[in-house]
């Protein structure tokens, strides 16, 4: 009965990794989907880039941002 000192621990230790990937994908997920940034945060994000957004391009930018869905799984 030595071998349930060694398993448990394993099968645990495996179980709880899975558990926390899969929670911690979804919780990503909700938080980037409920992301919300205004111009001006858009702004700094695009110089921080090296690029310099007309009003035009910052207001296409605002709107894919708003209609962004993510994917439901990986690879698709």
């Amino acid at each position: 009965m030595a071998w349930y000192n060694w398993v448990i621990p394993i099968v645990t230790l495996i179980i709880g990794l899975a558990g926390g990937f899969f929670g911690g994908t979804y919780y990503l997920r909700k938080q980037v989907e409920n992301m919300q940034m205004d111009d001006k945060q858009l702004q700094a994000m695009a110089r921080s880039m090296g690029v310099n957004l007309n009003q035009k391009q910052l207001k296409q930018m605002s709107r894919n941002m708003k209609n962004m869905k993510m994917p439901k799984k990986f690879g698709k």
